[in-house]
């Protein structure tokens, strides 16, 4: 049914929104938590066992916060937990890779000019990776590697790397970098889940127990916040990404996911300066210029994207919406008003990529994309953006009685 379309479409929103609202919860009190942690100072008045304080004004009022490294030495009634911010994000994130990745695989997760695989299994591989990662990240960090701090980092940077080239040899440009971003994102929440929280228990129970706590808790669950603190920034460029086909549809992609991660580190490690009160060190950004300035250059190298659909593989969708009557007079029209951006060589002034890497020049190609035709041209005003090639109301009734004829067609 064509209601189920537009239905989907809507969950899908819902599910984006939802995962953005979660996310900036998670990002924006981790982003506080560390300028607090950097800028704690140590004073001579300070209660046993406190190891900083801080004074902070917002909303009218003065914040005084002290923070213990164990805990003090009684604890109060209420603690607050910062944990479902990280859960939030990490569930609708994975609802959104079900509804888009998932429940779209032939189109936005396989490309089979890449690796021609069925959906179910483009799915299991998916999953797993997510899986193993953790596996692998949490081994790594438990091993004796695992007490050089950066000596660890340099390590993950690699498996990150590795990660970015194979997900590029599986999946489509597009669910490469959004699988990447998935991949580290399910890092960072594990680390909030299966070790910082945990650990942070654990002391709580044995002051409560009356017992003196191990710091290595504690040690511990700063070294997962501190990677946690470098990834954030790559995470939500990889999330971003699937609006930019630059940053996704070229031959050097994974290079670019590659610089990207080092991008993260160089922000971040102005920032983490800054709060520290260890000065401003402009050098950061000197490199972080050049370093985006490398990814715009790889961009462009070659001129065609990849991640394209591949018409022998939406056969099926050829026959029901190329076979529709109304077909004909849709093809001229997508060819009058959509093909001079939606084409390998773009004609439209200022275009020089196919929108999203969506190519409208045959047959096979329309039928592909008859459901986002369907949703972005005739449902909605979406396309064309401002409708600069004036499509008529005419046209976009047209748009829908296609679809919808088609859907119902192959219903009976």
């Amino acid at each position: 049914m064509y209601e189920y379309a537009i239905a989907w479409e809507w969950l899908a929103f819902a599910a984006r929104w939802f995962h953005v609202i979660t996310a900036i919860a998670w990002i924006g009190s981790s982003f506080y938590f560390i300028a607090l942690d950097l800028g704690l100072v140590k004073r001579p008045h300070l209660p046993p066992g406190a190891y900083g304080e801080e004074w902070q004004v917002h909303g009218g009022g003065f914040y005084h916060i002290q923070k213990y490294l164990v805990a003090p030495a009684q604890m109060p009634e209420h603690l607050t937990w910062f944990k479902y911010e990280s859960y939030f994000t990490w569930i609708s994130g994975f609802l959104m890779l079900c509804i888009v990745y998932y429940g779209g695989a032939d189109l936005f997760l396989i490309d089979r000019h890449v690796l021609d695989i069925s959906p179910p299994t483009a799915i299991l591989i998916s999953l797993a990776s997510l899986g193993v990662g953790w596996v692998v990240y949490d081994l790594l960090c438990k091993s004796p590697l695992g007490r050089n701090t950066w000596g660890l980092m340099a390590v993950l940077y690699v498996v990150l790397v590795f990660m970015a080239w194979g997900y590029t040899q599986l999946f489509t440009g597009r669910a490469a970098f959004l699988h990447l971003g998935a991949f580290t994102a399910t890092i960072m929440s594990a680390n909030v889940f299966m070790i910082i929280i945990p650990n942070q228990k654990i002391v709580v129970a044995d002051l409560i127990a009356g017992r003196v706590p191990d710091p290595k808790y504690g040690q511990v669950a700063k070294q997962r916040s501190l990677h946690n603190n470098y990834l954030t920034l790559p995470v939500i460029f990889f999330m971003l990404s699937n609006h930019y086909p630059l940053s996704f549809g070229t031959q050097f992609n994974w290079v670019i996911a590659a610089l990207v991660f080092l991008v993260g580190v160089t922000i971040r490690h102005w920032f983490n300066t800054t709060h520290a009160r260890k000065g401003r060190p402009t050098w950061t950004w000197i490199v972080t210029i050049i370093l985006f300035i490398l990814i715009m250059w790889l961009s462009t190298v070659p001129k065609l994207l990849t991640g394209e659909t591949d018409a022998a593989a939406v056969a099926p969708a050829f026959q029901q919406f190329a076979g529709d009557p109304h077909f004909p007079a849709v093809k001229q029209l997508v060819s009058t008003r959509c093909s001079m951006c939606h084409a390998a060589e773009p004609v439209y002034e200022g275009i020089v990529r196919p929108p999203n890497g969506v190519m409208l020049e045959n047959d096979a190609e329309i039928a592909a994309h008859a459901r986002e035709i369907y949703i972005q041209a005739g449902r909605s005003h979406a396309m064309p953006p401002g409708n600069i090639t004036d499509i008529t109301p005419d046209e976009r009734k047209l748009l829908v009685a296609w679809f919808e004829s088609a859907v119902e067609g192959k219903k009976q």
